[in-house]
């Protein structure tokens, strides 16, 4: 595999960590220990029995943390601690040939971890203005869903999934910024009509 090649492998790591911290580290760890990639020496610690069992834990927590909505908002928060660490650890991880972390990598994966952290606490954000929580079990699900395709098509073939990260990223943000304009017109809207 080239150097490119790990390259989009990290920050695709990192991006999916952003997301769901601990479903990629287990997904990382489980394809490690099953013998479906071989990975660089400091990711090696994923295939432990103590990391699979807490990553997983903690992705069944998460997975039904993030259907209610309004808890979803409040675990977004509270993971912006879990989440940028551990994307900035697995881009740094896939990158370090010798096991030795590098701060150019940390620091581009906690960039790629924060800006999905963030896309993915706007969109949650404003799904729970909506009063019915079907569209809030449609987005945790497809986020779940996305990981698991995500680390699947990232070993298989990483450039066509850097291209469908960065394709729905750009998507996704500017429909983010299109509906909190659209609100936000509405609300300078109402807040006049009120005080006539």
């Amino acid at each position: 595999m080239s150097e490119a090649h790990v390259f989009v492998i990290g920050l695709l790591l990192a991006w999916m960590a952003g997301i769901r911290a601990y479903l990629t580290v287990f997904g990382v760890g489980l394809a490690g220990l099953l013998g479906w990639v071989d990975l660089p020496p400091a990711l090696q610690a994923t295939q432990s029995w103590w990391v699979l069992g807490t990553a997983g834990a903690l992705a069944v927590a998460e997975f039904l943390a993030d259907k209610i909505p309004g808890v979803d908002s409040v675990w977004d928060l509270l993971q912006t601690i879990a989440r940028v660490p551990a994307g900035a650890f697995l881009a740094a991880a896939t990158l370090s040939p010798d096991g030795e972390l590098g701060a150019g990598a940390l620091a581009a994966g906690a960039g790629v971890a924060l800006a999905a952290h963030t896309l993915k606490s706007g969109t949650r954000a404003l799904l729970n203005t909506s009063p019915e929580p079907a569209s809030n079990w449609l987005a945790s699900a497809t986020e779940d869903a996305v990981i698991v395709g995500g680390l699947a098509l990232a070993i298989a073939h990483p450039w066509i999934a850097l291209a469908l990260v960065l394709g729905t990223s750009v998507l996704g943000a500017l429909l983010v910024w299109w509906i909190w304009r659209v609100l936000a017109r509405g609300v300078r809207r109402l807040l006049p009509a009120r005080g006539g």
